[in-house]
């Protein structure tokens, strides 16, 4: 069963907050900076052991297409799983509520003591709500496992958001390679993936309240760390062919 929630949680204060567990947002913050650094990485270390524009842009496309499917095939499953979790407890959480609701009036009772109002109120409250049993599965859900039973995900939605995601910010290093190669295009891919990585580091930041520099600084020395390990090792790769 679920941790229940610290007393003074519930529902207060939830029009302030937006909800970011449904997994879109997760998903298309992941996707398209798993996309960045991934595919420059990749046409990075492509055109460092090749010239060929041709070849780097073939390999670029691959990783986008293949990086996309498996991202959004690897969120669907995760949220499915997740939301088959949630749904499996909850059930468990119904037949409770068939088989010994009393006990529940009791735990429900106590929650709402914990959180200052007087024992007779508390238990008044709680035998209300066990009234109607939707509405008791909705509130013991909330605040027994922090969950609400109308928001458990949408994987499909996941997906779907985690592949277009994706697929920005692989396409971003790659566009340049659609018009030329050689050392004009791996300048502009490194440009347009450090443009990029600030870009995702930003939105992250100001997602979560938190620096703009740092989270830009972080999500650029990722993306520069990946593409100059690849890069250095497809160099190395070219030179001994």
């Amino acid at each position: 069963m679920f941790a229940r929630k610290p007393a003074g949680s519930g529902h207060l204060g939830e029009g302030h907050h937006r909800n970011v567990t449904r997994g879109g947002y997760r998903a298309a913050v992941f996707g398209v900076s798993d996309g960045l650094v991934s595919n420059v990485a990749l046409i990075l270390g492509v055109a460092g052991a090749s010239s060929s524009q041709e070849l780097v842009r073939i390999a670029g496309l691959a990783g986008l297409i293949a990086g996309a499917v498996s991202m959004a095939a690897g969120e669907y499953i995760s949220m499915q799983a997740q939301r088959e979790l949630l749904e499996r407890e909850l059930e468990m959480e119904r037949r409770e509520h068939v088989r010994n609701p009393e006990h529940e009036v009791e735990e429900l009772a106590e929650i709402y003591e914990s959180r200052g109002i007087d024992a007779d109120t508390a238990r008044e409250m709680a035998t209300n709500i066990m009234d109607d049993p939707e509405k008791a599965l909705e509130v013991h859900a909330r605040e027994e496992m922090g969950i609400d039973p109308n928001e458990l995900g949408n994987p499909v939605f996941a997906a779907t958001t985690s592949f277009f995601s994706f697929a920005l910010g692989a396409v971003l290093p790659l566009l340049p390679w659609f018009f030329g190669g050689g050392n004009g295009a791996i300048v502009a891919s490194i440009l347009l993936g450090a443009v990029g990585a600030v870009l995702v580091g930003s939105a992250l930041a100001l997602a979560t309240n938190r620096s703009i520099v740092r989270g830009s600084l972080r999500q650029l020395v990722i993306a520069a760390a990946a593409a100059a390990i690849t890069f250095g090792i497809g160099s190395a790769v070219g030179v001994g062919v």
